[in-house]
């Protein structure tokens, strides 16, 4: 699965931050490709309001 920052972590809470720091996305528009399982769409769950998700 590719995981795309949409919006900035400014205003998350202190947990979201640390599920976007293990996900390794930094800046807007930065994009990762992962595997597809539980464990991150688990992780991708948290943070669903600040990233975009393509299968």
């Amino acid at each position: 699965m590719k995981i795309t920052l949409t919006r900035s972590a400014i205003g998350a809470t202190p947990k979201q931050r640390k599920v976007l720091e293990a996900l390794g996305l930094r800046s807007i528009r930065q994009t990762k490709i992962y595997p597809d399982n539980d464990a991150m769409r688990g992780m991708v769950k948290h943070v669903a309001h600040l990233v975009e998700v393509q299968e």
